[in-house]
């Protein structure tokens, strides 16, 4: 058994790396000059760059369960997307070990955004373009979703929603 201060091996073979789901805003907007904006924050442990997530909540939608978090994490609200951007996996850190977990991501753009939140005094919350969050994040998952939307910047409406035959 290999040990190196997190999750051994052998534990993480016997777990079967069971996945746990969690949902996410990526909140967006246009800038007065058209580009495409996503806010990050930072998360309460570690202080990395993330975007609003937290767990599946009962009675709502997993996309409401995300506006939700980016309302308590960022303090925005705005129209949500019900169909899911995409997801990334990434290793939540536990006292003793790691857990694998599956987040499903769900755009938001972003009408409103308020002065005072509940997590304000836990987190920095940060507006950026898609090329500064690439840079910014550390999950590899949430890098790729970050690329994938850059190189699809025009398929986003100016109001920030996935742009169909109805909304150009």
């Amino acid at each position: 058994m290999l040990r190196h201060g997190f999750a051994s091996v052998t534990r993480l073979r016997g777990a079967g790396l069971k996945k746990h789901r969690q949902v996410a805003a990526l909140p967006c907007r246009r800038t007065a000059e058209g580009h495409l904006e996503v806010c990050l924050v930072t998360s309460r442990e570690t202080g990395r760059w993330v975007i609003p997530k937290g767990w599946p909540m009962a009675g709502k939608t997993n996309w409401e369960a995300a506006a939700t978090e980016a309302y308590e994490e960022a303090g925005l609200r705005g129209k949500m997307e019900s169909s899911p951007l995409g997801s990334y996996p990434y290793w939540k850190r536990k006292s003793d070990h790691f857990v694998l977990i599956e987040t499903v991501v769900y755009l938001m753009r972003v009408d409103k955004q308020m002065r005072k939140w509940p997590e304000r005094s836990e987190r920095t919350r940060r507006w950026m373009t898609l090329a500064e969050a690439t840079e910014e994040v550390v999950e590899p998952g949430l890098m790729a979703l970050l690329f994938q939307l850059a190189a699809n910047e025009a398929s986003v409406a100016p109001d920030g929603t996935e742009a169909t035959a109805a909304n150009p």
